[in-house]
């Protein structure tokens, strides 16, 4: 018997969702959704390279309680990609954007590396709009050069040179198991990282990789004092970019935060072992 086939069709059968584009401000942004509209909206926000279908293996769970809705953000995915503007304070803008074109005030956000500095950031300045926080090994509080420089180097490679090999490479970086890497999602991020216009915006998007630019968009424990959401500091036994101990300071720092490791995971916590994120990530994000 043949071992089965796994992709992001088969992490999405069975599941009601949608794909489509919105008008964000201008900036023609791409989504995948689940749930109807109706229930709490829920915002799913990925890293720095990445794009929706790193929650292919989520938006079946999260949609049966939220409207669930996945994003490209600005530069990355099938999204716009204008020549600049890609600092924190630049996603935030374009996910508050999202929010108003879905007609929402406030919305749940879950960020995985790029997408918790980006979540984070909005509940420090918009407070208003954020109900419930989650900082899945997210970035904004560390900088470790060796961790910038592999990123980069590897994100450089892939889209100078998207063959499957490079792309694999690349995706590899964020499992432990690294066999999770289907040739599916290296198939669908190839055709991401083959776009001409990636290409030339890659360098702006690796921009939080210089360490200069990378300390103006930390944040302070000041700012960190102001997260005044829920908040769910989620964190992995192997995440390459930042110890556990790490992950459990970025919690003792913001008020009244649940720290939560799941072990024999990377830096895809969400994807490497999708039912037991979605658990603890459902228990947090639906508790009154």
């Amino acid at each position: 018997m043949s071992e089965f086939h796994n992709s992001v069709w088969s992490d999405l059968t069975g599941v009601s969702f949608s794909q489509g584009f919105l008008d964000a401000g201008g900036i023609r942004t791409r989504f995948i959704a689940s749930g109807s509209p109706d229930k709490p909206l829920l915002l799913l926000l990925h890293g720095t390279g990445g794009h929706a279908e790193a929650y292919s293996r989520n938006l079946g769970a999260h949609g049966e309680h939220f409207h669930t809705v996945a994003i490209d953000l600005i530069g990355h995915g099938w999204t716009d990609k204008p020549a600049k503007g890609y600092e924190i304070g630049d996603y935030a803008a374009h996910v508050l954007k999202v929010m108003d074109a879905l007609g929402r005030k406030r919305a749940s956000i879950s960020g995985e590396s790029l997408g918790g500095w980006v979540a984070a950031y909005i509940a420090i300045h918009h407070p208003e709009r954020v109900e419930k926080l989650v900082l899945n090994t997210s970035g904004g509080w560390t900088a470790h050069p060796e961790v910038m420089n592999r990123l980069k180097t590897l994100s450089m490679e892939a889209v100078n040179d998207p063959n499957p090999e490079r792309i694999r490479q690349r995706l590899e970086f964020l499992m432990h198991d690294k066999s999770k890497v289907n040739d599916d999602l290296v198939e669908t991020r190839r055709a991401i990282y083959a776009q001409p216009a990636l290409k030339a915006i890659m360098p702006e998007i690796l921009c939080l990789q210089e360490m200069e630019i990378r300390r103006r968009n930390m944040f302070t424990p000041e700012q960190t004092l102001q997260i005044k959401a829920p908040t769910l500091v989620l964190w992995t036994s192997h995440d390459p970019t930042a110890t556990p101990e790490e992950g459990r300071n970025i919690a003792s720092s913001i008020p009244g935060a649940k720290f939560v490791v799941m072990n024999e995971c990377g830096h895809w916590p969400q994807f490497e072992d999708a039912p037991l994120f979605n658990r603890i990530h459902l228990e947090f994000l639906r508790a009154e």
